[in-house]
């Protein structure tokens, strides 16, 4: 059976901001498909019209802004539309998905760093998108020093919403991705960030060697 019939993947990558995700998933997706696989690249929020819509209003909310249980409904939102639409008819059709944030970034941001508890976001998540898991979670992890050096490079002064917010918000989101896949190793793979966006992607491609050349 060939990858186009046989059922496809869902690897997310997650880390807190400025940490290589959006880098490495190229990287990753380039590779996959050298290899052989039809691979689709997308991001939360977005993915889909309406979850970028919904993108949009998060990042760049309206007046006061949002409260912590309007954000993590937004989020959810975003996410339902983005797997219903875009995520497991890809993986259906035997497409090989990596995406860019998933829910592990809802219960480390908003669960978390918002105080709102891991179980009301898996409650909206089994709601939202009926508990949908990746088959990989890859954790980019880089040290604080390093990590405002790339955030001042990439924004300036420019931060959105969330990536604005306190270093102490930011440390407590950092925390709660590390507890996460501490209590999940079958689930989440641990990956250094730091050096050279080619080193990150060879240890990513170590990590995953099984799932894609499972023999």
């Amino acid at each position: 059976m060939n990858d186009h019939t046989a059922k496809g993947r869902f690897i997310a990558f997650e880390g807190g901001e400025g940490t290589g995700k959006s880098t490495q998933s190229q990287l990753l997706a380039g590779a996959l498909r050298t290899l052989g696989k039809q691979v689709e690249v997308t991001r939360e929020p977005g993915g889909t019209k309406g979850a970028e819509a919904i993108r949009e209003l998060l990042l760049h909310p309206p007046g006061e802004g949002w409260n912590a249980q309007s954000e993590a409904l937004l989020f959810a939102a975003a996410r339902a539309d983005h797997v219903a639409r875009r995520i497991r008819p890809a993986i259906d059709n035997g497409v090989w998905v990596v995406c860019d944030r998933f829910v592990d970034s809802s219960r480390a941001y908003q669960g978390v760093a918002g105080g709102l508890g891991d179980d009301a976001i898996t409650g909206l998540h089994a709601f939202g998108s009926h508990g949908l898991r990746p088959d990989c979670t890859l954790l980019l992890e880089v040290d604080e020093d390093r990590l405002a050096q790339r955030l001042a490079a990439r924004d300036g002064e420019d931060s959105d919403a969330i990536g604005g917010r306190s270093i102490d918000y930011h440390r407590a989101v950092a925390a709660g991705f590390r507890s996460l896949a501490e209590a999940d190793p079958d689930g989440f793979h641990i990956v250094d960030g730091t050096g050279t966006p080619d080193d990150v992607h060879a240890r990513v491609m170590k990590l995953i060697g099984p799932m894609v050349d499972p023999a």
